[in-house]
């Protein structure tokens, strides 16, 4: 198992990123709470509107699309405590965890 920091800014934002050896393009938005969606590498969508929440691997429900690994979110007050508009990257994390 293999642990990644995603490096994130308190923006919304997009962009490419190479997790578990394949290309996506992830885009994350502020909707009164942080989403990703994640499309691959020639922007074709995969998933969309994923609640950046704390306590559960966001794309454990969708394994079946061959992700080779989760995501993970860890707030900056608490490991349970959900990104704010303002902390995102620097106290709240998000990472990527390979699959063994």
């Amino acid at each position: 198992m293999a642990v990644y920091e995603i490096p994130l800014t308190p923006a919304p934002q997009t962009f490419g990123i190479t997790l578990g050896g394949v290309d996506y393009r992830l885009t994350l938005l502020y909707r009164g709470g942080w989403t990703v969606d994640i499309a691959d590498g020639g922007g074709n969508p995969l998933v969309g509107g994923i609640p950046l929440v704390t306590g559960a691997d966001l794309l454990e429900q969708f394994r079946h699309l061959g992700f080779q690994g989760g995501l993970f979110v860890q707030g900056a007050a608490g490991p349970d405590a959900l990104p704010t508009f303002e902390d995102l990257g620097f106290g709240s994390k998000v990472y990527w965890v390979t699959r063994e």
